[in-house]
């Protein structure tokens, strides 16, 4: 039977699901609208216009109004806005937005994939500075024009999530003055507070004023004001605080809204109203590990969504997934990707979770080839099951790829054992013999096993102030790359004949460069009769990144000589 398919939103979602109905069959009829002038264009390309990585703004259309009709016979309406559903009637109202016509069209089927809006709250003095969004096409090209217009001298970022800190990374890269303003104590909330540190220092090393843990209270002329109260200029500012999802036509047609803000659907993505679907950054999502709802304005669930209601309305089954969240960036020199539950998501959200976690800093490649870099890869797993729960890496080489294999774990409910088992690609040039992946799942079974205890790096600094034992096992040499103030040096190519040394009755703290050396310091120890040792996760290297930026930050004393990032 001949259907006619509406779609509001033209971009991943409603093109995708546009594309995948039209492949089911040749006989429905399929119209998209689209309030602006392009459907189908990259949004997560958006940023790299700014630094001319993408050099003309046209590329960053993938699909043209002609080219789906020629292509799928798919009419995309561009620049024509849907302003209301009678869902009664089962028609929608459509406002031209070049003429003011509206007009109405009938349908069988309607799916909703408005996306999200960027949030611009009414922050007293917003007539005074020069505020852009980045949304889509025109966003981006209004953004770029203006700069290039206008030279700015000083340009402000806020908001530290995916966006803000693309647009301020490639606006630096333009050669611009560049503040980014974060209300939190950390930009991208994928990382925790541990991890995120090392990009904390990125951003600043690259000439970007990251200002963190203060909110914008007012602006001025061509300034923002904070909290704390100081002043930040700002010829040019970009709102980048996040996203709400569009619901306003759902409202109106009295869809329900979840308890997110966002659309509600059932596992076919259907409203309360079975003839109106949903999909993308609109509707809220189930989480894979944790019994909830939530929002995921990711481009992966859209275009999944998206084929999945195409099939459903073709009468396939479909049923929507639940998500991890899985996600990566590149900042600078470094790449950086997540997956599953991260520390700060558990105890932000209090879940009832005894988990434990993993802080390593293994070669990505064999040490050898000129292409090695240290990956920074932190795994949670939940104790006494083991079962593998998130996983971070922050590098220069291919992070992305080891989270890739981590969610793929989690999706089959994979544990650490099973980590240690994956048979994984090893060349030199890709991977060492024993892959990150694979030492992570080395690291977390010993600990599942009870077979050494370890600190964290956000432990250090109070075990200083307390004068607590620290030993450093580097061999001497290393020392000049700086070391923990006040701690006891013995190499650990000396320590079986210096043991003596040690006393029985304290507690024991051991550090190298990795955590590697010092994590067989500590079974050494252990089988000589300590009782209370423990390792420095990630070792010196991950104290040094951790520390560096809120040193410089909250201008305060170092608990190092000097800090080591290689």
């Amino acid at each position: 039977m001949t259907q006619k398919i509406l779609i509001v939103g033209g971009v991943a979602g409603g093109a995708s699901a546009a594309a995948r109905l039209r492949r089911h069959s040749e006989n429905d009829q399929i119209i998209m609208f689209e309030r602006g002038p392009h459907v189908s264009f990259s949004n997560c390309s958006l940023p790299y216009y700014l630094s001319d990585t993408i050099q003309n703004a046209d590329s960053l259309v993938l699909m043209s109004p002609e080219k789906f009709l020629k292509q799928y016979n798919i009419q995309a309406r561009v620049n024509n806005e849907v302003i209301a559903i009678d869902r009664k009637n089962k028609t929608v109202s459509v406002k031209n937005v070049l003429t003011n016509e509206i007009y109405t069209e009938n349908y069988d089927k309607l799916i909703l994939s408005p996306g999200a809006k960027p949030i611009v709250p009414p922050i007293p003095g917003k007539e005074f500075v020069n505020i852009f969004t980045v949304r889509n096409v025109v966003d981006i090209t209004k953004l770029k024009q203006s700069i290039l217009e206008h030279t700015p001298r000083n340009i402000a970022v806020i908001g530290g999530g995916f966006i803000g800190i693309e647009v301020a990374e490639n606006l630096r890269e333009a050669g611009y003055k560049v503040s980014l303003i974060e209300a939190m104590p950390q930009i991208m909330r994928t990382f925790d507070y541990d991890m995120v540190q090392i990009l904390h220092k990125e951003m600043n090393d690259h000439g970007i004023d990251l200002i963190v843990n203060d909110k914008v209270d007012s602006f001025a002329q061509d300034q923002v004001i904070l909290g704390s109260g100081k002043t930040v200029l700002a010829d040019v500012l970009i709102m980048t605080i996040g996203v709400a999802p569009e619901t306003d036509l759902a409202k109106q047609a009295e869809l329900t809204i979840g308890k997110t803000g966002a659309i509600a659907v059932n596992d076919a993505c259907q409203t309360n109203d079975p003839d109106i679907y949903a999909v993308g950054d609109a509707i809220e999502v189930s989480g894979a590990l944790f019994a909830d709802k939530f929002k995921l304005a990711l481009a992966w669930p859209a275009q999944v969504q998206a084929r999945g209601v195409a099939d459903h309305i073709n009468g396939k089954e479909f049923k929507n997934l639940s998500y991890l969240g899985s996600s990566c960036i590149k900042i600078f020199d470094y790449n950086a990707a997540s997956t599953g539950l991260t520390e700060g998501f558990i105890q932000a959200t209090k879940m009832n979770l005894d988990y434990e976690i993993v802080m390593i800093t293994p070669n990505d490649q064999v040490s050898l080839m000129p292409t090695n870099h240290t990956m920074f890869f932190k795994l949670l797993f939940e104790k006494v099951t083991g079962r593998v729960l998130g996983a971070q890496a922050i590098g220069k080489g291919n992070v992305d790829k080891r989270i890739d294999v981590i969610a793929t774990a989690i999706k089959f409910n994979a544990t650490v054992q099973d980590l240690i088992d994956l048979e994984l690609c090893y060349a030199p040039p890709f991977s060492t013999a024993k892959d990150v992946v694979n030492m992570a799942g080395y690291v977390a079974s010993n600990l599942l096993n009870g077979a050494f205890a370890q600190i964290s790096v956000a432990q250090v600094r109070e075990l200083v102030q307390q004068d607590a034992l620290i030993l450093d096992v580097r061999e001497a040499a290393e020392l000049a790359k700086g070391r923990i103030i006040n701690s006891l040096h013995i190499p650990l190519s000396e320590l079986r004949a210096r043991v003596n040394e040690l006393p029985r009755d304290q507690s024991i703290y051991i550090h190298c460069r990795s955590g590697q050396r010092s994590y067989n310091a500590v079974l050494m120890l252990q089988n000589l009769g300590y009782t209370q040792v423990f390792n420095l996760a990630g070792g010196f290297l991950s104290l040094s990144f951790y520390e560096a930026f809120n040193d410089q930050d909250l201008q305060r004393s170092p608990i190092v000589t000097a800090y080591n990032f290689n």
